[in-house]
Parts: structure tokens; sequence; C-alpha cells
């Protein structure tokens, strides 16, 4: 069984992205007291879903290029003063295009972030990096928590959501002054050692003999390929430059439970206010619900993520997300609709956790390329799902269009198993030399 060790670097990217969680999961609730102040509808309110997704693109694009000049770790930093500043604004300006262009800004510099992380944390634990990830996530909801409960309060005490965008700058600039204080440095690449044996390519294999996969299955025979297998230099370039299927798979898999993750993120609230009688402070902390179960998901998820391969967890997941669903859109009653927001945040907290180990582990030497392209698969997500229920929201109202959640969790059941046959499956041999374990 793979064994996670937890060094300052871990510890530091743990924080890192829960600050990007702080954001992201407080955001969800201002965006229906932000469509009521600019007086707009559901669905010109959802377009700041889309500033997201512009900003994921954008950030999807930059995070291996920066990466490459600067290092990896001083492109997370980059990502988090971005960040600040986009939040900065956001805090201070009113008008639609001007909070529009704001999100895209936070978007594109948090998705060097979440990419920056994703891949040194890969890089630094090997075959340990699924529970590493996912509990790096815990620490994304676990800061999560606490903006909904900010925004519910400074609400309820007639400061409105902006106060919250102050507590999100204070919080960058005091864990850049602890890394600066206990100098923990970020790796600017993976170590070494790592051309030579790649630990994003031993992930790869543990990932496919966990799946009880044979030898020569494509994420083994990758991996084998890339930690020191006797094959051919024409195949070894190539296996580096070209993505397999396993991850466009998991891409498409991304794209679909992010679409899941924005639309609650950004329209339970006003359900909660519609059809479950809460009030406009109530519903906004009522959120942090969803983060709750994450983060307990995550935490308890990060164990399971070390005895259990990641397909039928992600399965388990997925089933999990939907039963709570059902008990929170059915609810009348407040606390019936909280408890179902609990036991659904329970269930999508290892949806990208796991899709995302999955995906840079198939990369190999890879991973900065494979980290960007993910960015796009969340910016399909946040771009299209979240506008498209706002639209519905208008015409039949936000309980009847949240019965998109069920198809689009369907839809990546479907996915997950496709994900699991690719990961079995051997690939075709044309053109390939034989590929030997390493010696």
């Amino acid at each position: 069984m793979p064994r996670l060790t937890h060094d300052k670097i871990t510890w530091l990217t743990y924080a890192q992205l829960g600050l990007w969680g702080f954001f992201l999961y407080g955001f969800g609730p201002v965006v229906p007291l932000l469509r009521d102040e600019q007086g707009t509808s559901a669905a010109v309110a959802g377009l700041h879903s889309t500033g997201i997704a512009v900003g994921a693109l954008l950030g999807g694009a930059l995070f291996a290029p920066v990466a490459r000049r600067l290092g990896r770790g001083p492109a997370i930093w980059l990502g988090l003063a971005g960040v600040a500043a986009g939040v900065a604004a956001l805090g201070t300006l009113h008008a639609l295009p001007a909070t529009l262009v704001a999100v895209a800004v936070i978007a594109t510099f948090g998705m060097m972030v979440i990419s920056g992380v994703s891949v040194v944390l890969t890089a630094q634990h090997g075959p340990a990096a699924p529970a590493a990830l996912t509990e790096a996530n815990a620490a994304c909801a676990g800061m999560g928590i606490l903006a909904p409960l900010v925004i519910g309060a400074t609400v309820d005490a007639g400061l409105g959501w902006r106060p919250v965008m102050a507590v999100e700058v204070g919080l960058i600039a005091l864990v850049a002054l602890a890394a600066l204080t206990f100098r923990v440095r970020l790796p600017n690449a993976a170590p070494a050692a790592a051309a030579a044996a790649d630990p994003v390519g031993v992930t790869a294999a543990a990932i496919a003999e966990r799946a009880d996969a044979p030898p020569s299955s494509p994420a083994t025979r990758d991996g084998q390929a890339l930690t020191g297998g006797t094959t051919g230099g024409r195949v070894g370039t190539r296996a580096a430059d070209r993505l397999p299927p396993a991850y466009w798979i998991a891409w498409v898999l991304m794209a679909v439970t992010g679409s899941i993750e924005v639309c609650l993120s950004l329209w339970t609230a006003d359900v909660l206010r519609t059809h479950a009688g809460l009030n406009a402070g109530a519903a906004s902390a009522a959120v942090a619900a969803i983060v709750c179960g994450m983060f307990v998901g995550r935490l308890v998820g990060g164990r399971f993520a070390l005895r259990w391969p990641p397909v039928p967890l992600l399965l388990a997941a997925l089933t999990v997300s939907l039963v709570g669903f059902g008990l929170f859109w059915s609810a009348q009653v407040g606390w019936l609709a909280v408890t179902g927001l609990v036991v659904l945040g329970l269930g999508n907290a290892l949806h990208y956790p796991l899709a995302i180990s999955i995906a840079l582990a198939v990369a190999g030497p890879a991973a900065d390329k494979a980290a960007g392209w993910s960015s796009y698969s969340m910016g399909v997500g946040f771009g299209i799902a979240p506008v498209a229920l706002g639209w519905v929201a208008d015409d039949a109202g936000p309980h009847l269009a949240f019965l998109l959640l069920p198809g689009f969790i369907a839809a990546a059941m479907l996915l997950a198993g496709r994900l699991g046959r690719a990961l079995r499956t051997p690939r075709p041999t044309e053109d390939r030399a034989p590929v030997t374990a390493g010696v």
C-alpha cells in the first residue's frame, strides 16, 4: 500500500489550494446576491460562471509556458497574486461588465494555482498522489466552509457580501508570509531523478495495477516505457508528446463533474430560498453544508484512495451524490434540504481529486501539459452548464431546473465505467517497439 508523507511542501500546497477554495465556494452564494444588486435575470447572472470558464481556458493555456519559464513554484505564487488582485477588484466594482472581467481574471490565475498544486503533489508523492490530491482538495473544501458562513453573517449584519473579498486578500498575504517565515520553497520542476524514474509514470502504473489491469494495459505500458524500459527514442518522444485516450476520457469526466459542482455552487441558495423557505442570509450560509460534506468526504476519501482502485471508488462517490441530490431536491423544509446537501457533498468530494489524479498519472512526463489542458475541461463545465440551468430556471424556476443534475451524474457514471475499461484495455501495437519492464 502506498504511503503518504506530509512534508513542508505538501502542507504549503494544501494551504495554497485552500486559498482558491475560499473564493470558489464563497462566490457561489454571492451570485444570487449580485443578481439582486445588479437587477439581472438568472441567465445573465449565470454569465459570471462563463467568466470563470473564460478564465479557466486562459489559465490552462498559460500554465505550461509559465511553469517552463519561471518554474512550477513561482507559477503558483504568481497565480495567487493574480487571484488577490482580481478579488480586490471584484470587491470594489459594481457594474456587470466590470464584475464579469474581475471574475475572469480571478479564474485565470486560480487555474494556474490548481494546475501547479496538482503537478507538484503528483511529482512529490508518486503512487500516493491520489491520496495527496484528495487531501489537498479537502483543504480546499475546508477553507470553502468558511466563506459562505462569513457571507451569511455579513449579509445578516447589513454589510453585504463584499467584506469576504477583503478576507480572501488577507488570507493570501498570511500564507505568503508564513512560507517566507518558515522558508518553505516549492520545487521549480520535478526532481532530477524524475527524468529517469518519473513518479507520474509510477503513479500511472500503480493505477493500472490496482484496477487489475494486465501488464500490457496502456497505463502500465507507458509507465514502463517512461521509467527505464528498453524502447526506441522515436517511441519515447512520441509518448512524451501525446496524451493517451484514457486522459481524454478523464478530461470529459472532469467537465461533467465540474458542471455538477458549479451548478450547485451557483444556484443552491436560490433553491433553498424558493423551495425550502430559507431567507437570503440563511440560504447563503447553508451552501456551506455542501462544502462541509466535501471536507469530510475528502478527509476520509484520502484514506480510501490508498486502499481502493480509483475508478470503483469514483463510481461509489457518484452514487452517494445521486442519493444526496434526491434528498435535497425533494425536501420542502430547510433542515432536510441541508441534510441532503451534506450527503451530496460527501459524494462530490472525490469526483475531481480521483479524475485529475488518473489524468495526470496516465500523462506521464507531459504532466504540465495535461494539467493545463485539464483547466479547459473545467472551463467547459463552468461555461455551459450554469448558463443552461439559469436559462431553464428563468422559465421553469430553479427547483425544476435542478433536474439537469441527475443527468450529469448519470453521464459521469458512464464515463467512469468507460475510463475503467480504457485503463485495462491494451493499446494497438502498430508502429510501437516492444515494451519491457524497466532494466
